[in-house]
């Protein structure tokens, strides 16, 4: 009887507040389509560096005779064969090199043409102007600086470069989209929160004659309070089913087909169903929980005898 009168009661609030209800659904699953977008891009960055970083390399150009002009470093000429070796040499020894690769001035040009070989620049490039370097593969990429220190500088060593510095602008700004989605999710939040707070105490001045009489009677707080707490609890968990389909019809529409993100950047290791689907438990819990604490702590007060 007890349930069935709470049940009711939940029933008659929603339809009483339908205009309001209707905007903390929207608010929620907004907010929350944010925030699990938010943690979406979180992991899809951490994957992309765990997979470029296992792949690129560091670069140690070493001089040719036309960087003399150029780079002060290389004044004394093109690098000799014995400093060539001796620099192989101490790359070998370093525990941190997992691999040295030594590109020659001929596979540079190579390399070259196959990427740039439509561009008007490349009919003007000859291999004696492309600089010979080594590939050095890290144990860990975040210790690019030791190779940096040991070999910029150095005889016969035009510049060292870290390829991850190619793609750190990318990741930099992944990150900064990622802080403005979770700042857009907070102001989204808080209008929520606000939204639930006026919906319960609009509700619970509607129904303040049957709440008087349920405290004359000996109702208990919580009793009187359960129905508006549920009303909201059952608001939220609406805007968090929203928002879990809002998720998985992102996924979709903007990786595997509509914008098949997977099919144009095929070098881009895209995050899976399985972490997407990881993520709606959690949207669907904050969705439930939230209204409920909300109405909670704005009953605790407005209901007090």
């Amino acid at each position: 009887m007890r349930a069935q009168f709470v049940l009711s009661e939940i029933g008659v609030g929603l339809r009483r507040n339908l205009t309001m209800t209707f905007a903390v659904i929207v608010s929620v699953a907004l907010s929350l389509a944010l925030f699990g977008g938010a943690l979406l891009m979180r992991e899809q960055v951490s994957v992309m560096k765990d997979y470029w970083y296992d792949k690129v390399n560091v670069s140690i150009f070493l001089c040719n005779k036309n960087d003399a002009a150029t780079a002060p470093q290389c004044a004394k000429g093109s690098v000799t064969s014995q400093q060539r070796q001796q620099i192989e040499a101490d790359l070998k020894k370093m525990d941190l090199v997992e691999t040295v690769h030594h590109e020659t001035a001929d596979e540079a040009y190579k390399h070259y043409k196959e990427r740039y070989g439509d561009t008007p620049l490349a009919a003007t490039i000859t291999p004696d102007q492309m600089p010979e370097s080594f590939r050095v593969k890290l144990e860990d990429p975040e210790k690019y600086k030791v190779v940096a220190t040991a070999f910029a500088g150095r005889d016969g060593v035009e510049s060292v470069q870290d390829q991850r510095n190619i793609l750190q602008n990318l990741f930099d700004l992944m990150n900064g989209m990622n802080i403005a989605a979770l700042c857009v999710m907070a102001l989204m939040l808080i209008i929520a929160l606000m939204l639930i707070v006026n919906t319960v105490r609009v509700s619970a001045f509607s129904r303040r004659r049957e709440t008087g009489i349920m405290r004359l009677v000996g109702a208990s707080s919580f009793y009187i309070q359960m129905p508006f707490i549920m009303e909201a609890a059952f608001a939220g968990l609406i805007g968090g089913v929203v928002a879990c389909a809002m998720l998985l019809a992102g996924r979709y529409f903007l990786i595997d087909n509509g914008l098949a993100l997977a099919d144009k950047m095929e070098l881009v290791n895209f995050i899976g169903w399985d972490a997407v689907l990881a993520k709606l438990p959690l949207v669907l819990a904050i969705g439930l929980l939230m209204p409920a604490v909300a109405a909670f702590v704005a009953l605790r007060k407005y209901l007090r005898v």
